[in-house]
């Protein structure tokens, strides 16, 4: 267990703390987070043609995740403010879940796994509100409907001269 010594967001009077990354060189940074969302075959096959009453399910999605990585900074309270140079999504749509994974990268000097968690929680939670009238059974609740393992796959530092 630790003394609280190595704990970055936290000064030695144990008070919160944005990280002081000033003096860090800018490298190249990338990190991938993946999640998923459980629901009924019926709300998948009308995700895949198109059929919920809200629109394309996965098109709003996908904006949705991309405008949470954007403004990351303004919800996780010791995020730094990033620039955000690229950001990836896709959608695997299985016959009982849609799986999102988000791709983020930035040059600067932290990176960017919250980014790619927020954009995937966000991106998630756009799609089970896109289709909760389609899940929604007759007592008014979702039995099956869950949000999932979210988790970072990967991520990737690299100095700029190596880039």
């Amino acid at each position: 267990m630790s003394d609280g010594s190595d704990l970055t967001h936290v000064t030695d009077d144990g008070d919160a703390q944005m990280v002081d990354v000033g003096e860090k060189p800018d490298t190249a940074r990338r990190a991938v987070a993946r999640g998923h969302i459980r629901l009924q075959e019926t709300t998948i096959d009308a995700i895949r043609e198109n059929g919920i009453a809200k629109g394309d399910v996965l098109a709003v999605a996908r904006v949705g995740a991309i405008q949470a990585v954007k403004h990351t900074w303004e919800t996780i309270p010791m995020c730094h403010q990033i620039p955000i140079t690229n950001v990836d999504t896709s959608f695997d749509v299985t016959d009982d879940r849609v799986t999102l994974e988000v791709a983020v990268e930035t040059t600067g000097k932290t990176g960017c796994e919250m980014e790619a968690l927020e954009g995937v929680t966000t991106g998630l939670n756009v799609v089970w509100d896109m289709v909760k009238a389609a899940e929604k059974d007759a007592e008014g609740q979702y039995p099956g409907t869950r949000i999932s393992d979210v988790e970072v796959v990967s991520k990737e530092k690299r100095r700029l001269e190596d880039a």
